[in-house]
């Protein structure tokens, strides 16, 4: 009931692990993979190995969290290593692999791209983080131009398909979608964390995040994921997967409506365990039976 066919490639279910949680080491994602997921992303991976900022990281706030990992990975050549441990394993499992990469230029990008793009069923590119520096995530996804060419340079050596994952901090983002596709993405992620935001210690008076500032992630951001989404699938005819607050079944039944193909999950881990995966699934399937409908039929249902 739940099969989900995206590109040519058929997803046990639509319900998948979003990038930057559980997704450090491939035992992590192995593990969200037997509790449910149809897809597991990757954390985000450069050319270079990155420490991140320093702790503390993530801070919980009302309605979610505020997190600054500051995009820390081994560097593509260890952390392919890492998927390559497990590839045979997710094949079994029939999980695919979502390959998260970033980078600060076009250059970047295509390098990681032809790195990590031999381990993985399909590349996404984090052209959205609110709070990296550097020049990177979303100082590029606020851009259309900059959009426009990491896109193109990562299709130019890429045969697997090609996702962007935007950042929801812009003045229009159905102009940051064209962008994309007009590139060549083969699809959409939507959103990365709002913000960036700060929580401060009033005793000390000091900014809690070793960063100081850190993207929104939560229950509190899925109406403006969900718009989001909405105003993407009415500009462009690519699949969307829609991120942001998802928890329940419920909430992702709400983005297929506004027009999503499929969803992924980040800080629901930590509402609901790891097994929210497969909770989430029951939940869906459960609505259907009980409405008597198919996925199609309720996909960009809100549009109509």
């Amino acid at each position: 009931m739940l099969k989900t066919k995206l590109w040519d490639i058929e997803f046990k279910n639509p319900v998948f692990l979003a990038a930057g949680v559980m997704g450090e080491t491939g035992s992590a994602l192995k593990r969200m993979a037997k509790n449910g997921a149809g897809a597991v992303c990757t954390k985000s991976v450069g050319i270079e190995k990155k420490p991140g900022h320093n702790n503390p990281t993530m801070v919980e706030v009302e309605g979610g969290f505020l997190n600054a990992m500051g995009l820390p990975n081994p560097g593509a050549d260890e952390y392919a290593g890492e998927i390559e441990r497990i590839k045979d394993e997710m094949k079994r499992m029939n999980v695919k692999i979502i390959g998260s990469i970033y980078g600060k230029n076009d250059s970047e990008f295509q390098k990681a791209a032809e790195i990590i793009g031999n381990y993985v069923d399909v590349l996404e590119l984090n052209i959205s983080c609110p709070h990296a520096g550097g020049g990177y995530g979303s100082s590029i996804g606020q851009d259309p131009y900059l959009c426009k060419n990491v896109v193109s340079a990562v299709k130019d050596v890429s045969d697997i398909p090609v996702i962007a994952k935007l950042t929801p901090n812009v003045t229009d983002i159905k102009e940051i979608a064209n962008a994309v596709v007009n590139a060549g993405a083969d699809g959409i992620v939507a959103i990365n964390t709002l913000g960036p935001g700060m929580v401060i210690d009033i005793e000390s008076g000091v900014p809690i995040l070793g960063n100081r500032v850190g993207g929104m992630s939560g229950k509190a951001v899925k109406p403006i994921a969900v718009k989001n989404v909405y105003d993407i699938c009415s500009a462009v005819d690519v699949p969307v997967i829609g991120v942001g607050g998802i928890t329940t079944g419920a909430d992702a039944i709400e983005f297929m409506m506004a027009g999503a193909s499929a969803v992924q999950v980040g800080t629901g881990v930590y509402y609901r365990g790891y097994d929210i995966f497969q909770k989430i699934n029951n939940e869906i399937e459960e609505y259907l039976l009980k409405k008597d409908l198919k996925m199609s039929d309720i996909i960009g249902i809100a549009q109509k």
